[in-house]
Protein backbone atom coordinates (compact mmCIF):
# COMPACT_ATOMS: atom_id res chain seq x y z
CA UNK A 1 0.00 0.00 0.00
CA UNK A 2 1.17 3.44 -0.77
CA UNK A 3 0.94 6.33 1.58
CA UNK A 4 1.28 10.07 0.39
CA UNK A 5 2.85 12.77 2.40
CA UNK A 6 1.27 16.12 2.55
CA UNK A 7 2.56 18.75 0.48
CA UNK A 8 5.50 18.50 -1.88
CA UNK A 9 6.61 19.21 -5.60
CA UNK A 10 8.22 17.62 -8.60
CA UNK A 11 11.45 20.24 -9.03
CA UNK A 12 13.65 19.34 -12.89
CA UNK A 13 15.99 16.59 -11.43
CA UNK A 14 19.07 17.09 -13.70
CA UNK A 15 20.18 14.14 -12.21
CA UNK A 16 21.29 12.42 -15.36
CA UNK A 17 24.20 15.41 -15.81
CA UNK A 18 26.48 12.96 -13.30
CA UNK A 19 24.98 9.87 -13.06
CA UNK A 20 26.91 6.65 -14.03
CA UNK A 21 30.05 4.67 -13.84
CA UNK A 22 32.08 4.46 -10.57
CA UNK A 23 33.44 7.89 -8.77
CA UNK A 24 36.44 9.06 -10.04
CA UNK A 25 39.14 9.44 -7.20
CA UNK A 26 40.41 12.62 -5.98
CA UNK A 27 44.27 12.59 -6.10
CA UNK A 28 45.32 13.09 -2.32
CA UNK A 29 45.88 17.00 -1.52
CA UNK A 30 48.88 18.61 0.04
CA UNK A 31 47.03 20.14 3.16
CA UNK A 32 43.78 18.59 4.44
CA UNK A 33 42.07 20.68 6.59
CA UNK A 34 39.91 18.65 9.23
CA UNK A 35 37.22 20.05 11.02
CA UNK A 36 36.73 19.21 14.66
CA UNK A 37 32.80 19.76 14.41
CA UNK A 38 31.01 17.41 11.98
CA UNK A 39 28.45 16.70 13.41
CA UNK A 40 25.38 17.45 15.47
CA UNK A 41 26.39 17.58 19.44
CA UNK A 42 29.49 19.14 21.24
CA UNK A 43 32.58 19.40 18.88
CA UNK A 44 35.60 17.76 19.17
CA UNK A 45 38.57 18.81 21.14
CA UNK A 46 42.42 18.27 18.92
CA UNK A 47 43.78 15.16 20.24
CA UNK A 48 46.91 16.31 18.72
CA UNK A 49 49.28 19.68 18.52
CA UNK A 50 51.38 21.53 16.09
CA UNK A 51 54.61 19.84 15.23
CA UNK A 52 52.64 16.36 15.77
CA UNK A 53 53.32 13.60 13.07
CA UNK A 54 49.91 11.90 12.36
CA UNK A 55 49.12 8.69 10.66
CA UNK A 56 46.51 7.94 8.45
CA UNK A 57 43.13 6.47 10.05
CA UNK A 58 44.25 8.13 13.30
CA UNK A 59 42.23 9.92 16.01
CA UNK A 60 42.58 13.32 15.78
CA UNK A 61 39.83 14.76 17.82
CA UNK A 62 36.94 13.70 20.39
CA UNK A 63 34.59 14.85 22.44
CA UNK A 64 32.02 14.41 25.09
CA UNK A 65 28.75 13.45 24.89
CA UNK A 66 26.48 13.19 21.93
CA UNK A 67 29.90 13.73 19.98
CA UNK A 68 31.77 12.18 17.28
CA UNK A 69 35.26 11.60 16.77
CA UNK A 70 37.66 12.70 13.53
CA UNK A 71 40.69 11.32 11.84
CA UNK A 72 43.50 12.15 9.63
CA UNK A 73 42.43 11.34 6.28
CA UNK A 74 46.22 11.55 5.54
CA UNK A 75 49.46 10.39 6.93
CA UNK A 76 52.07 13.94 7.50
CA UNK A 77 52.24 17.03 9.87
CA UNK A 78 50.01 19.15 11.83
CA UNK A 79 50.69 22.58 10.81
CA UNK A 80 48.59 24.43 12.77
CA UNK A 81 45.46 23.91 14.82
CA UNK A 82 42.90 27.26 14.19
CA UNK A 83 39.78 28.81 12.87
CA UNK A 84 38.83 28.22 8.84
CA UNK A 85 35.62 28.54 7.19
CA UNK A 86 33.51 25.77 6.57
CA UNK A 87 30.49 24.61 3.91
CA UNK A 88 27.36 25.76 6.13
CA UNK A 89 29.10 29.49 6.15
CA UNK A 90 30.29 29.42 9.84
CA UNK A 91 33.68 28.85 11.39
CA UNK A 92 34.81 25.96 13.15
CA UNK A 93 38.17 24.81 14.86
CA UNK A 94 40.10 22.52 12.31
CA UNK A 95 43.55 20.34 12.30
CA UNK A 96 45.36 21.30 9.60
CA UNK A 97 47.84 18.51 8.02
CA UNK A 98 50.46 18.62 5.52
CA UNK A 99 50.54 15.80 3.64
CA UNK A 100 53.77 13.34 3.56
CA UNK A 101 52.30 11.02 0.48
CA UNK A 102 52.87 7.64 2.29
CA UNK A 103 49.66 7.27 3.45
CA UNK A 104 51.05 5.64 6.59
CA UNK A 105 48.22 4.12 8.43
CA UNK A 106 47.03 2.87 11.69
CA UNK A 107 46.33 -0.82 12.43
CA UNK A 108 43.06 -1.36 10.77
CA UNK A 109 41.34 -4.98 11.74
CA UNK A 110 37.77 -5.94 10.83
CA UNK A 111 35.21 -8.37 12.63
CA UNK A 112 34.64 -11.43 11.26
CA UNK A 113 31.68 -13.07 12.89
CA UNK A 114 30.26 -9.55 12.19
CA UNK A 115 26.43 -10.70 12.47
CA UNK A 116 26.94 -12.17 16.06
CA UNK A 117 27.68 -8.58 17.32
CA UNK A 118 25.34 -7.26 19.95
CA UNK A 119 24.04 -3.58 19.68
CA UNK A 120 26.78 -1.88 22.58
CA UNK A 121 29.54 -3.59 20.38
CA UNK A 122 28.56 -2.17 17.18
CA UNK A 123 27.85 1.47 18.81
CA UNK A 124 31.06 1.24 19.82
CA UNK A 125 32.75 0.29 16.67
CA UNK A 126 30.51 2.75 14.44
CA UNK A 127 31.12 5.55 17.23
CA UNK A 128 35.66 4.83 16.85
CA UNK A 129 34.91 5.27 13.12
CA UNK A 130 33.10 8.31 13.48
CA UNK A 131 30.42 7.75 11.19
CA UNK A 132 27.80 10.25 11.18
CA UNK A 133 24.07 10.65 9.30
CA UNK A 134 25.91 11.10 5.60
CA UNK A 135 22.16 12.83 4.06
CA UNK A 136 22.82 15.89 5.90
CA UNK A 137 22.35 15.72 9.47
CA UNK A 138 25.63 14.47 10.38
CA UNK A 139 23.20 13.23 13.93
CA UNK A 140 26.12 10.51 15.92
CA UNK A 141 25.48 7.45 14.21
CA UNK A 142 26.22 5.53 17.23
CA UNK A 143 23.69 7.04 19.35
CA UNK A 144 21.02 6.15 17.18
CA UNK A 145 21.68 2.57 17.32
CA UNK A 146 22.03 2.21 21.26
CA UNK A 147 18.88 4.63 21.17
CA UNK A 148 16.81 1.49 18.95
CA UNK A 149 17.93 -1.14 19.71
CA UNK A 150 15.30 -3.99 20.32
CA UNK A 151 12.83 -1.03 19.92
CA UNK A 152 12.46 -1.39 16.27
CA UNK A 153 10.01 -3.81 14.11
CA UNK A 154 11.66 -2.41 10.92
CA UNK A 155 14.97 -0.58 10.31
CA UNK A 156 14.53 2.17 7.45
CA UNK A 157 17.36 2.97 4.87
CA UNK A 158 16.70 6.46 3.47
CA UNK A 159 18.09 5.77 -0.40
CA UNK A 160 15.58 8.59 -1.82
CA UNK A 161 18.09 11.00 -2.63
CA UNK A 162 15.14 13.48 -3.23
CA UNK A 163 17.12 16.69 -3.83
CA UNK A 164 17.87 17.68 -7.27
CA UNK A 165 21.19 17.12 -9.08
CA UNK A 166 22.51 14.74 -6.23
CA UNK A 167 23.59 11.24 -7.16
CA UNK A 168 26.06 10.32 -4.95
CA UNK A 169 23.83 7.98 -2.95
CA UNK A 170 22.46 6.47 -6.41
CA UNK A 171 26.19 5.97 -7.04
CA UNK A 172 27.24 4.20 -3.86
CA UNK A 173 23.97 1.85 -4.47
CA UNK A 174 25.13 1.08 -8.05
CA UNK A 175 28.91 0.95 -7.32
CA UNK A 176 29.17 -0.88 -3.50
CA UNK A 177 26.11 -2.53 -3.55
CA UNK A 178 27.39 -5.27 -1.48
CA UNK A 179 28.14 -2.91 1.18
CA UNK A 180 24.70 -1.38 0.89
CA UNK A 181 23.54 -4.81 1.64
CA UNK A 182 24.95 -6.00 4.01
CA UNK A 183 25.17 -2.75 6.20
CA UNK A 184 21.34 -3.23 5.87
CA UNK A 185 21.14 -6.85 6.88
CA UNK A 186 23.74 -5.85 9.95
CA UNK A 187 21.46 -3.02 11.38
CA UNK A 188 18.59 -5.24 10.69
CA UNK A 189 19.98 -8.19 13.11
CA UNK A 190 22.17 -6.11 15.91
CA UNK A 191 19.04 -3.70 16.22
CA UNK A 192 17.00 -6.93 16.78
CA UNK A 193 14.46 -5.73 13.54
CA UNK A 194 12.41 -8.15 11.29
CA UNK A 195 14.16 -6.59 8.50
CA UNK A 196 15.36 -3.52 6.85
CA UNK A 197 13.59 -1.79 4.44
CA UNK A 198 15.62 0.23 1.76
CA UNK A 199 13.41 2.81 0.33
CA UNK A 200 14.58 3.96 -2.90
CA UNK A 201 12.65 6.51 -5.74
CA UNK A 202 11.94 5.12 -9.17
CA UNK A 203 13.98 7.57 -10.61
CA UNK A 204 16.97 5.32 -10.03
CA UNK A 205 15.67 2.03 -12.35
CA UNK A 206 20.19 0.97 -12.15
CA UNK A 207 20.42 1.23 -8.05
CA UNK A 208 16.83 -0.28 -8.18
CA UNK A 209 18.29 -3.40 -10.05
CA UNK A 210 21.62 -3.68 -8.43
CA UNK A 211 20.19 -3.73 -5.20
CA UNK A 212 17.26 -6.51 -6.01
CA UNK A 213 19.95 -8.39 -7.62
CA UNK A 214 22.40 -8.28 -4.40
CA UNK A 215 19.81 -9.24 -2.15
CA UNK A 216 17.84 -11.66 -3.66
CA UNK A 217 15.55 -13.14 -1.25
CA UNK A 218 17.21 -12.33 1.92
CA UNK A 219 14.47 -12.26 4.53
CA UNK A 220 16.32 -9.11 6.31
CA UNK A 221 16.16 -7.04 3.36
CA UNK A 222 13.47 -5.38 1.30
CA UNK A 223 14.07 -3.00 -1.61
CA UNK A 224 10.86 -0.39 -1.21
CA UNK A 225 10.49 1.28 -4.30
CA UNK A 226 8.39 5.16 -4.40
CA UNK A 227 7.37 7.36 -6.66
CA UNK A 228 9.84 10.33 -7.32
CA UNK A 229 8.45 13.18 -4.93
CA UNK A 230 10.58 16.09 -3.29
CA UNK A 231 10.97 15.95 -0.08
CA UNK A 232 10.60 12.46 -0.10
CA UNK A 233 14.01 11.84 1.86
CA UNK A 234 12.83 13.69 4.87
CA UNK A 235 12.45 11.92 7.73
CA UNK A 236 8.64 12.27 9.02
CA UNK A 237 8.02 12.32 5.50
CA UNK A 238 9.78 9.22 4.43
CA UNK A 239 8.66 7.27 7.71
CA UNK A 240 4.93 8.30 6.30
CA UNK A 241 5.16 7.28 2.95
CA UNK A 242 6.70 3.64 4.12
CA UNK A 243 4.77 2.97 7.35
CA UNK A 244 2.18 5.19 7.21
CA UNK A 245 2.63 6.43 10.59
CA UNK A 246 2.38 9.92 11.09
CA UNK A 247 5.75 10.95 13.73
CA UNK A 248 4.28 13.29 16.09
CA UNK A 249 5.70 16.59 16.77
CA UNK A 250 9.35 16.57 19.03
CA UNK A 251 8.89 12.93 18.68
CA UNK A 252 12.39 10.72 17.52
CA UNK A 253 12.18 8.79 14.15
CA UNK A 254 13.30 6.22 15.14
CA UNK A 255 15.69 3.35 13.33
CA UNK A 256 16.07 5.72 10.15
CA UNK A 257 19.82 5.35 8.34
CA UNK A 258 21.03 7.20 5.14
CA UNK A 259 21.82 4.41 2.39
CA UNK A 260 25.89 6.07 2.68
CA UNK A 261 25.47 5.74 6.18
CA UNK A 262 24.36 1.91 5.82
CA UNK A 263 27.16 1.09 3.49
CA UNK A 264 30.27 2.98 5.91
CA UNK A 265 28.81 1.38 9.22
CA UNK A 266 29.04 -2.02 6.96
CA UNK A 267 32.65 -1.11 6.04
CA UNK A 268 33.63 0.20 9.37
CA UNK A 269 32.74 -3.68 11.17
CA UNK A 270 34.10 -5.19 8.35
CA UNK A 271 37.47 -3.49 7.90
CA UNK A 272 38.25 -0.91 10.79
CA UNK A 273 38.49 1.56 8.58
CA UNK A 274 37.26 5.55 10.17
CA UNK A 275 35.54 7.39 7.83
CA UNK A 276 37.99 9.42 5.79
CA UNK A 277 36.41 9.59 2.38
CA UNK A 278 33.26 9.87 0.49
CA UNK A 279 31.65 10.15 -2.75
CA UNK A 280 30.77 14.16 -3.68
CA UNK A 281 28.63 15.22 -7.22
CA UNK A 282 30.14 18.26 -8.87
CA UNK A 283 27.39 19.18 -11.21
CA UNK A 284 25.46 21.93 -12.32
CA UNK A 285 25.86 24.10 -15.66
CA UNK A 286 28.51 25.63 -14.21
CA UNK A 287 30.73 22.49 -14.28
CA UNK A 288 32.41 21.17 -16.96
CA UNK A 289 32.32 17.56 -16.55
CA UNK A 290 29.60 16.87 -14.08
CA UNK A 291 30.57 13.72 -12.68
CA UNK A 292 31.03 11.77 -8.51
CA UNK A 293 34.17 11.94 -7.22
CA UNK A 294 35.73 10.09 -4.31
CA UNK A 295 37.08 12.81 -2.11
CA UNK A 296 39.69 12.47 1.42
CA UNK A 297 37.54 14.28 4.09
CA UNK A 298 39.31 17.82 4.50
CA UNK A 299 40.05 18.22 0.62
CA UNK A 300 39.14 21.61 -0.65
CA UNK A 301 36.67 22.62 -2.84
CA UNK A 302 39.02 23.96 -5.06
CA UNK A 303 40.94 20.68 -4.79
CA UNK A 304 37.71 18.69 -5.96
CA UNK A 305 36.74 21.02 -8.61
CA UNK A 306 39.49 20.83 -10.25
CA UNK A 307 39.81 17.16 -10.59
CA UNK A 308 36.59 17.02 -11.53
CA UNK A 309 37.21 18.83 -14.69
CA UNK A 310 36.83 22.75 -13.34
CA UNK A 311 34.17 25.33 -13.64
CA UNK A 312 33.26 27.78 -16.12
CA UNK A 313 34.08 31.00 -15.97
CA UNK A 314 30.27 32.22 -16.18
CA UNK A 315 29.71 30.23 -13.09
CA UNK A 316 27.94 32.90 -10.30
CA UNK A 317 27.84 30.44 -7.59
CA UNK A 318 28.70 27.72 -5.85
CA UNK A 319 26.83 25.81 -3.43
CA UNK A 320 27.84 22.94 -0.98
CA UNK A 321 24.06 20.52 -1.15
CA UNK A 322 21.54 20.57 -3.60
CA UNK A 323 19.65 23.74 -4.94
CA UNK A 324 16.84 23.14 -2.97
CA UNK A 325 19.01 22.94 0.88
CA UNK A 326 22.17 23.13 0.16
CA UNK A 327 24.19 26.59 1.11
CA UNK A 328 26.33 28.49 -1.01
CA UNK A 329 29.85 28.91 -0.14
CA UNK A 330 31.87 32.03 -0.28
CA UNK A 331 35.50 30.11 -1.42
CA UNK A 332 36.22 27.29 -2.47
CA UNK A 333 39.08 26.94 -0.08
CA UNK A 334 36.35 25.46 2.22
CA UNK A 335 36.80 21.48 2.95
CA UNK A 336 34.60 18.83 2.09
CA UNK A 337 33.48 17.34 5.61
CA UNK A 338 31.23 14.13 6.35
CA UNK A 339 27.93 15.37 5.70
CA UNK A 340 28.83 17.34 2.05
CA UNK A 341 27.28 15.16 -0.59
CA UNK A 342 27.35 17.37 -3.67
CA UNK A 343 29.16 20.51 -4.98
CA UNK A 344 26.90 22.44 -7.13
CA UNK A 345 28.28 25.12 -10.00
CA UNK A 346 25.11 27.60 -11.18
CA UNK A 347 25.87 29.92 -14.17
CA UNK A 348 22.49 31.30 -14.12
CA UNK A 349 20.94 32.89 -10.61
CA UNK A 350 17.27 33.51 -10.33
CA UNK A 351 16.16 36.91 -10.51
CA UNK A 352 15.63 38.39 -7.18
CA UNK A 353 12.52 40.71 -7.03
CA UNK A 354 12.81 43.95 -5.63
CA UNK A 355 9.49 44.46 -4.57
CA UNK A 356 8.45 40.79 -3.48
CA UNK A 357 5.05 40.46 -2.54
CA UNK A 358 2.39 38.01 -1.21
CA UNK A 359 -0.37 37.39 -3.80
CA UNK A 360 -2.36 35.26 -1.06
CA UNK A 361 -2.79 32.26 -3.33
CA UNK A 362 -2.28 29.97 -0.91
CA UNK A 363 0.60 27.90 -3.02
CA UNK A 364 3.18 28.06 -0.45
CA UNK A 365 0.31 25.94 2.35
CA UNK A 366 -0.68 23.31 -0.55
CA UNK A 367 3.26 22.24 -0.85
CA UNK A 368 4.40 22.48 2.48
CA UNK A 369 4.92 19.02 3.38
CA UNK A 370 4.83 20.38 7.04
CA UNK A 371 1.18 21.52 7.01
CA UNK A 372 2.25 24.82 8.03
CA UNK A 373 1.13 28.26 6.75
CA UNK A 374 4.00 29.86 5.32
CA UNK A 375 2.35 33.10 4.19
CA UNK A 376 0.94 33.76 7.98
CA UNK A 377 4.28 32.63 9.15
CA UNK A 378 6.06 35.17 6.39
CA UNK A 379 4.00 37.85 7.98
CA UNK A 380 5.25 37.63 11.72
CA UNK A 381 8.60 37.04 10.79
CA UNK A 382 9.07 40.12 9.72
CA UNK A 383 6.95 41.73 12.29
CA UNK A 384 9.20 39.93 14.45
CA UNK A 385 5.86 38.58 16.68
CA UNK A 386 7.78 35.23 18.46
CA UNK A 387 4.32 35.18 20.19
CA UNK A 388 2.51 34.67 16.88
CA UNK A 389 6.07 32.16 15.19
CA UNK A 390 5.96 29.98 18.47
CA UNK A 391 1.52 29.41 17.74
CA UNK A 392 1.84 28.54 13.71
CA UNK A 393 5.24 25.84 14.49
CA UNK A 394 8.01 27.90 12.57
CA UNK A 395 10.63 25.44 14.48
CA UNK A 396 8.67 22.58 12.67
CA UNK A 397 9.62 24.13 9.39
CA UNK A 398 12.56 21.95 8.07
CA UNK A 399 13.96 24.77 5.55
CA UNK A 400 13.18 22.26 2.53
CA UNK A 401 12.16 25.54 0.51
CA UNK A 402 8.95 23.90 -1.29
CA UNK A 403 7.38 26.98 -0.59
CA UNK A 404 9.79 29.58 -2.36
CA UNK A 405 10.01 27.11 -4.93
CA UNK A 406 6.13 27.79 -5.98
CA UNK A 407 5.97 31.07 -4.83
CA UNK A 408 4.70 33.91 -7.83
CA UNK A 409 5.55 36.92 -5.48
CA UNK A 410 9.24 35.62 -5.24
CA UNK A 411 9.20 36.11 -1.49
CA UNK A 412 12.21 34.49 -0.22
CA UNK A 413 10.51 32.80 2.36
CA UNK A 414 12.51 29.61 3.38
CA UNK A 415 15.78 32.44 3.77
CA UNK A 416 13.54 34.68 6.11
CA UNK A 417 12.40 31.42 8.03
CA UNK A 418 15.51 30.70 8.91
CA UNK A 419 16.32 34.19 10.38
CA UNK A 420 13.16 33.89 12.52
CA UNK A 421 14.68 30.72 14.05
CA UNK A 422 17.70 32.53 14.86
CA UNK A 423 14.92 35.73 16.35
CA UNK A 424 13.39 32.57 18.71
CA UNK A 425 16.48 31.40 19.58
CA UNK A 426 17.66 35.06 20.88
CA UNK A 427 20.12 35.73 17.90
CA UNK A 428 19.61 38.89 15.47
Amino acid sequence: MKHMFSGGIHPDGHKDMSRGGAPVPVPAPETVVIPMSQHIGSACKPLVAVGDAVLMGQKIGDGDGRSSPVHATVSGTVTAIEEREVPSGGRALCVIIKNDFKDNAVEMKGVKDYMSLDAKTLSDIVRDAGIVGMGGAAFPTNSKIASTAGKTEDVLINACECEPYITSDDTIMCTATADVIGGARLLAKVLGAKKSIIAVEDNKPEAIEALRAEAGDDELVEIRVLPTRYPQGAKKQLILAVTGHEVAPGARSGALFNVTTTANVFRAVTTGRPLMEKIVTVTGDGANEPKNMLVRIGTSFADVVKAAGGIKDETQKVVAGGPMMGKAVSSLDVPVVKGTNAILCLTKLAEADMEPVCIRCGKCVSVCPMQLQPLYLYRYAKAEDKEMLNEYYLNDCMECGCCSFVCPGKLPLTETFVLAKRLLKGGK
